[in-house]
């Protein structure tokens, strides 16, 4: 054994742990205050408040509201979308990786409500689309296209079209008013719209999900 490995890994301290805990704690009442409200209506006194974290208390963990929104689009939106990352290397057709991922998506929304409404009221938030499911969908066109296998006229304007009707399907899904079946429809119409044919794209948008896709992705946390 080296000397490296010899050495024990530090305890951590009391006052550490403290501020971890409090940062984790700042983070999802962000979160959930967000979900409710939308990133632009929510105030820091809410997140603090809703914490139960002195207002001062927040300036010790984030510079700023949009600070902490980029923490929780990085620790939640971004870890899902390393699930997505990896779907995309476990399956070959890419009209299957594109559609894999927006059905993982809409049923990652119903499963957790608060993750699901986050997703919508952020989504029109360009540091959103930076990341997560459109960063990946234009990538999983991009790729599709190159491949022959989608036929678009406008691949920018195309992939937040198809965002945006991923959005609308996930609130919908939220607010009751589309069945269970949501993420195969949204995925059928997300690939009509990407050229293929009625016919293929329900065919695709009902295959089974790849065994990947079951993976939970990383939840928000401290």
């Amino acid at each position: 054994m080296s000397e490296v490995e010899a050495k024990p890994r530090p305890a951590e301290g009391r006052g550490a742990r403290r501020r971890r805990e409090t940062r984790a704690k700042l983070v999802r009442a962000a979160h959930s205050v967000m979900a409710r409200k939308g990133i632009d209506a929510a105030t820091v006194q809410e997140i603090a408040e809703a914490a139960d974290v002195a207002f001062g208390s927040f300036y010790n963990h984030f510079e700023s509201k949009e600070a902490i929104t980029e923490a929780i689009i990085a620790e939640s939106i971004e870890s899902f979308g390393d699930v997505l990352d990896r779907i995309a290397e476990s399956v070959k057709d890419p009209a299957e990786v594109l559609s894999a991922s927006v059905r993982y998506t809409v049923g990652r929304a119903a499963e957790d409500e608060t993750w699901g409404w986050f997703l919508v009221r952020s989504g029109m938030s360009m540091a959103v689309f930076r990341v997560g499911l459109v960063k990946r969908m234009a990538r999983d066109i991009r790729i599709a296209i190159d491949a022959g296998r989608f036929s678009v006229i406008d691949r920018d304007a195309t992939v937040f079209a198809a965002g945006g009707a991923v959005l609308a399907i996930v609130t919908a899904r939220l607010r009751g008013e589309i069945e269970e079946d949501a993420p195969e429809r949204v995925a059928a119409i997300v690939l009509r719209m990407l050229g293929l044919s009625p016919e293929e794209a329900r065919e695709i948008a009902n295959r089974p999900l790849p065994a990947l896709a079951l993976i939970e992705p990383g939840e928000v946390s401290g």
